[in-house]
């Protein structure tokens, strides 16, 4: 359970640094999403839909751009949706490495302190 808590606290943690990043690159694939809706004639919310579902890389493909320009935007959208893939997990996997080395730190040095207590309560028999 030592070790849940560290990561969490480490992850909450590094993402509220990032988070001005992360955000502004939400915003950019709201924003661009609203562009592409409006360059093919879309309402907003089916924009901001495409937009998540294609920055997710999930991408249905029940709607998809028919423009070229369209298109570029939408590499652009796949490209962000990746590099804040990869930030989210850069973050997770530096939170568990950390809150691992310090859980098992912790084992170690509680393990030696025990040894310790353990070879002074014989000395003194």
């Amino acid at each position: 359970m030592d070790f849940t808590f560290a990561f969490l606290e480490f992850f909450f943690y590094i993402t509220y640094l990032v988070f001005p990043l992360l955000f502004f690159m939400s915003a950019l694939v709201l924003i661009l999403g609203l562009i592409v809706a409006r360059l093919e004639g879309w309402t907003p919310f089916t924009g901001f839909y495409w937009a998540f579902i294609t920055a997710t890389t999930v991408g249905y493909g029940d709607i998809r751009p028919l423009l070229k320009r369209s298109r570029c935007l939408a590499l652009i959208i796949a490209f962000i949706g990746i590099v804040f893939t990869g930030i989210t997990v850069a973050i997770a996997i530096q939170s568990a490495s950390t809150a691992f080395k310090i859980v098992v730190d912790d084992k170690e040095v509680q393990k030696k302190i025990d040894r310790l207590k353990t070879l002074e309560a014989h000395k003194y028999k």
